[in-house]
């Protein structure tokens, strides 16, 4: 099939692509900086934001990926509305090209409670998109455990820098993470499997855990001595957010949105994903194991 991933300059993209390449796919790539991107295949540049490059990067194409957020710095407006207008425009794009399926990979949202500007951009974007094409497909995560991961590089760093682990109210709420494995394979069957067609569909790993046992399991592992400790008043939750940013070297405009997001559980809806697409899940200590041991590969963790 005739591919096309955006943002193949990111995380997630840079690994589908060898995925989708496996396969025998005809693959293009879509980014602002075609410099950043590390694979190899023909990329086009543009911006989804603007609509720049876009009807170049669709002509002919059958599946497009839709794997970018707008949560970085900007003076274009909030996040959002940034998130809001690259849907649309990308949406009509691909209508105009004739794209027959758009997979888009967003966030796991809480049930029957109030949902963060975060998570509720990512419904925005998701509502646009699977409006998109006729067997478009939506994949929502919680955090995903990978070495490229930034939210997992900051949890990571954070249990690193900190001698103890000043945990606010969140940390008895639950989610259940995935490891990058899973979704890079679940992402990359969702091109051509007939019965996720036009679906949003909750994907997620096989252990429910609280944020406290999620950060205990990787300082265990990181092979550390770092005490948790339960505080409910950390300040302004706009202070905690900055502070915190601050100490895992990370951007405040990535981390205050998802700090935001955890005021409640996220859990999955129900586990038809990894049934109807046919992937076994990888427990979480494999995943963690495994993204640290990545992580190694390229640079040294201060921790080990």
């Amino acid at each position: 099939m005739r591919i096309l991933v955006t943002g193949v300059s990111g995380f997630v993209g840079s690994r589908l692509v060898p995925r989708l390449l496996r396969d025998g796919h005809e693959l293009r790539g879509f980014a602002r900086d075609p410099a950043r991107v590390t694979v190899e295949l023909p990329v086009v540049t543009g911006d989804v934001v603007t609509g720049a490059g876009l009807d170049e990067a669709l002509d002919g194409i059958e599946v497009a990926y839709f794997l970018i957020h707008s949560m970085e710095p900007s003076t274009d407006g909030p996040f959002a509305e940034r998130e809001r207008l690259a849907a649309e425009r990308f949406a009509r794009a691909a209508r105009a090209a004739g794209v027959q399926r758009v997979v888009y990979l967003g966030g796991l949202v809480p049930q029957g409670e109030a949902v963060s500007p975060h998570l509720a951009s990512r419904l925005e974007v998701e509502r646009v998109l699977l409006d998109a094409a006729p067997g478009a497909t939506a994949l929502r995560a919680s955090i995903v455990i990978g070495a490229g991961s930034r939210s997992f590089r900051f949890l990571v760093r954070l249990i690193e820098r900190l001698p103890v682990l000043a945990l606010p109210s969140w940390r008895d709420h639950r989610t259940q993470p995935i490891d990058e494995r899973d979704v890079i394979e679940l992402l990359a069957r969702a091109a051509t499997v007939p019965e996720v067609a036009g679906r949003s569909l909750d994907v997620a790993g096989p252990d429910v855990v609280s944020y406290r046992q999620l950060i205990e399991r990787i300082r265990d592992l990181l092979l550390l001595d770092r005490p948790t400790v339960g505080i409910d008043a950390l300040g302004p939750a706009l202070l905690a957010s900055r502070l915190a940013a601050a100490v895992g070297g990370e951007q405040h405009e990535l981390v205050g949105p998802l700090m935001a997001g955890l005021s409640s559980d996220l859990l999955p809806r129900d586990d038809s994903a990894a049934t109807l697409l046919g992937v076994r899940l990888h427990g979480l200590d494999a995943a963690i194991e495994h993204a640290l041991a990545t992580w190694e590969r390229d640079e040294p963790l201060a921790a080990r």
